[in-house]
């Protein structure tokens, strides 16, 4: 097992990132570098590791080669933002600090202090307020900005703010996990953000592990956030928020939807990560790693967290299995024996897209699977096997729910999806469209012309949609639900009138478009004058508190869309209840006449 000597003479620790997240702007500020030991050794822990530099008087050491493994992989990833570099106050007094060691180290690897926060930890007792002081100054001349980390907790971190008067100030997560319940949490975060306010400087909440606690965090005006629920450390950080946490941002980014069909399912869903290699990894390493792990049957390989390649199991151990070829191989970098043309596919790739691919290209593709990417960075892997699976689920989910003539999900996922909504508290219009004088039309034309009518009028009103933001629905019959998001949602409803208007002529014969509509027998025996189809919607618009349920929801659509109907022709009819104001319908002409 490797010593503290062994690891600082081999370089083995290894970096990993945390993303710090800009809360009201939904982006990532930057990353906050932490360290590891070597894997399956009780110093992989960083408590065991400084514990045990402390104890070997290797404190500056270890901490200047941490410093160094941090800097040398946020160069080589190019991550974007600002790096958050812990500094103990004993290493940012020293002088082999304050000499010029770390910026020479930026130069050499082509960054600017402007990238680099110096965080300050504190593990001791700190009295030398003055040194500390006149140190920040230094490094604050030459671009660097200043955090504090775990403040509330320590020996003098209130002090430490007092005197320093750092950029960012770090709120131990104590005081963060579980503040949505806890007045005393929320009166001292409240406290911390207001005197921040006033002295210039920024919260960042450290710890953040629940979407309630990320609510809390938010509402009360605090800047920044990091934590689980946020990102967890790891190698290669994601560059932006999770769906989860992109749906509680106070701004306008959409809210994940809960139902998802088979043409809207991503690659993301499948994605499974797997630890990568290195290029430079020892073959040997590589079968270690399959041998020990049976499950495993592929290891994507990594240079500056890009995809260089891919390792299948059975070619690896098949070629492994030959005469000599352990011994000749297995100093070897994995480089030269993985399959340096992988199929790289970026997450929002939908899984549709993929399968049509994969059916029509090289059967490995299939077989040996996938690398995801974002941003062309790696991120996981998929397989085809996974692939299958997903689409499978989804078209059951699907075809459990939708209504069969259009394919369209149904009342459950359009219910769902309007509860999902009011929970979220974001603002939306539910639309209700309904065909005017449908009943006769089906009457005379039959059940065939019938269903052409509503799958025509399905596949209009989707492409009234905006597929990232809105959602359509097909109740049954003739009528249509779409919960719209989309910031032009007016203009796409005006849209869809305009084109049911123009081109509903195709549905209709020659002979009813000369005279307008139809003519049928009552049961009275009178000849009467129906006319043709038309389209009416109406528009409810939520805002947050307004309903408790999609029950109440549907009552107001269905409301609007009673007004709607009233007027003549296709028309639009908008509910917005805060104003108290109902809008007046529009109305467009008929379909033209032959």
């Amino acid at each position: 097992m490797k010593t503290l000597q062994d690891i600082l003479s081999q370089r083995d620790l290894s970096a990993l990132f945390q993303p710090v997240m800009d809360i009201p702007s939904g982006t990532f500020l930057g990353f906050e570098g932490l360290i590891r030991g070597p894997a399956n050794n009780p110093l992989h822990s960083p408590i065991n590791l400084f514990s045990a530099a402390r104890q070997q008087g290797l404190s500056l050491e270890v901490e200047m080669l941490c410093r160094q493994i941090v800097l040398e992989s946020y160069a080589a990833q190019n991550l974007p933002g600002k790096l958050f570099l812990n500094v103990s106050p004993e290493a940012l007094t020293h002088p082999s600090f304050k000499d010029g060691q770390t910026l020479a180290y930026l130069n050499s690897l082509g960054l600017d202090p402007k990238q680099v926060i110096i965080e300050i930890t504190e593990n001791q007792p700190t009295f030398d307020f003055e040194a500390m002081r006149n140190a920040l100054l230094h490094y604050r001349s030459m671009g660097f900005q200043i955090a504090m980390d775990d403040l509330g907790e320590g020996f003098s971190s209130l002090r430490l703010w007092s005197e320093l008067r750092p950029e960012f100030v770090k709120v131990d997560m104590h005081f963060v996990q579980g503040v949505n319940t806890d007045p005393i949490k929320q009166q001292f975060l409240r406290s911390i953000q207001s005197i921040a306010l006033s002295s210039g400087t920024q919260v960042i909440a450290e710890g953040i592990e629940t979407a309630a606690e990320f609510k809390f965090v938010r509402d009360i005006g605090i800047a920044f956030g990091q934590g689980y629920f946020i990102a967890r450390p790891n190698h290669i950080p994601p560059l932006n928020p999770p769906a989860e946490v992109g749906c509680l941002l106070d701004n306008n980014h959409p809210a994940e939807q809960p139902y998802r069909n088979s043409r809207s399912a991503t690659v993301e869903s499948i994605l499974r990560y797997i630890d990568p290699a290195q290029a430079d990894t020892e073959a040997e390493k590589i079968l270690v790693r399959f041998t020990e792990n049976k499950e495993l049957r592929a290891i994507p390989v990594v240079k500056n967290g890009r995809p260089a390649g891919l390792i299948n199991r059975y070619e690896f151990i098949d070629t492994f299995a030959q005469p000599y070829r352990r011994e000749l191989l297995g100093k070897k970098p994995c480089a030269e024996i993985m399959n340096a043309e992988p199929l790289l596919v970026e997450k929002s790739t939908p899984t549709h897209e993929l399968s049509g691919f994969l059916s029509e290209s090289e059967i490995r593709h299939f077989t040996d699977g996938f690398i995801i990417t974002e941003q062309g960075r790696y991120i996981g892997i998929g397989t085809g096997q996974d692939l299958l699976r997903e689409i499978t689920k989804t078209q059951i989910e699907t075809a459990r729910y939708a209504n069969p003539l259009t394919l369209l999900p149904g009342n459950v996922p359009i219910n769902e999806h309007i509860e999902y909504l009011l929970q979220s508290g974001k603002p939306f219009a539910v639309c209700y469209a309904d065909l005017d004088n449908f009943k006769p039309f089906n009457d005379v034309c039959g059940y065939r012309k019938g269903d052409e009518a509503i799958q025509f009028t399905g596949r209009l009103l989707g492409w009234a949609c905006d597929p990232r933001h809105d959602f359509i629905g097909h109740i049954g019959g003739d009528d249509f639900i779409l919960v719209m998001q989309s910031t032009d949602w007016e203009k796409r409803c005006h849209q869809a009138l305009e084109s049911f208007s123009q081109t509903s002529s195709v549905l209709f014969e020659k002979e009813h478009r000369a005279i307008g509509g139809y003519l049928s027998e009552d049961r009275q025996g009178r000849i009467v004058h129906h006319p043709l189809p038309t389209l009416s919607i109406g528009v409810v618009w939520v805002t947050p508190g307004m309903f408790r349920s999609h029950h109440e929801v549907s009552e107001a659509a269905t409301s609007a869309k009673k007004m709607a109907k009233k007027k003549p022709g296709n028309s639009l009819f908008i509910e917005r209840r805060e104003l108290q104001q109902p809008e007046m319908a529009v109305i467009y002409p008929k379909a033209c006449h032959g």
